[in-house]
């Protein structure tokens, strides 16, 4: 079972697009596929329309409930869903291998799926350190601005340290570029100092860049997959297109 973390805490790039639609993609190609949504604002779990007034992940996290008891099918594919109770991790999960509880939350069911996919908070909190804990790898959407590349320094200090103290196999997969422009000058100036800054990391950048499109915005608010509510789009082809990279890595071993 491969973990995926989508990861930036920067927000506004396009974090919980990309895990929908690599969750949903994955699905779509035969993969057993399971999101969880780490995220207290719960919008991974709106868009897959999971019912977020029940039991979630804070119950399985709290030991009030197993992960299993609180995994819901939904239209998209099986969810861990989020819930505002969350908010309050920081404070409430603080004993002894608090960063270690997802992880161990994960490992009964490793042989019920072949993806998980987490879409983490854009913060550096506990939340996030147990998402990375848990995952073999993480994807980072990196919006064509310049404060995507200032956040990201201060992102990957906090993935060099998770590496150090909880998950020595935790790997980068690889930058993703999102909402994407190529008409413009600046966009492409982003790009360059992207992948400038992925090469001095050694981090691989996708070759597949996501453009923008409104296509993204409708579907979310209708509850709808991308790629069945508008496969044709700039963005369902670019996410179909990134997957594939995605799926490639697995059989190179990245």
């Amino acid at each position: 079972m491969r973990i995926t973390t989508i990861i930036n805490n920067k927000g506004g790039v396009g974090k919980t697009t990309t895990a929908h639609a690599l969750a949903t993609g994955l699905k779509s190609k035969g993969k057993r596929v399971l999101s969880v949504d780490v995220d207290p604002q719960g919008n991974l779990s709106f868009t897959m329309g999971a019912n977020t007034s029940g039991a979630g992940l804070y119950e399985a996290m709290s030991e009030e409930k197993t992960l299993s008891t609180v995994i819901q099918n939904t239209n998209h594919g099986d969810i861990v869903p989020s819930t505002l109770l969350l908010t309050a991790a920081d404070l409430e999960f603080t004993d002894t291998g608090r960063e270690w509880i997802l992880d161990s939350l994960l490992s009964p069911i490793k042989s019920s799926y072949t993806h998980v996919i987490i879409d983490s908070p854009p913060t550096l909190g506990i939340l996030t350190i147990n998402a990375l804990t848990a995952s073999n790898d993480v994807v980072i959407p990196m919006g064509a601005d310049i404060y995507s590349l200032q956040g990201l320094n201060q992102l990957l200090t906090t993935i060099r340290k998770v590496k150090k103290f909880c998950n020595k196999n935790i790997s980068i997969a690889g930058l993703l570029m999102t909402r994407y422009n190529s008409r413009t000058i600046l966009n492409r100036d982003i790009k360059d100092g992207i992948e400038e800054k992925a090469e001095e990391l050694q981090a691989k950048i996708y070759k597949t860049a996501i453009r923008e499109g409104i296509a993204v915005k409708e579907a979310q608010t209708q509850k709808l997959c991308l790629f069945e509510y508008a496969p044709k789009s700039k963005p369902a082809e670019d996410y179909m297109a990134f997957i594939s990279e995605y799926l490639s890595q697995e059989s190179e071993g990245k």
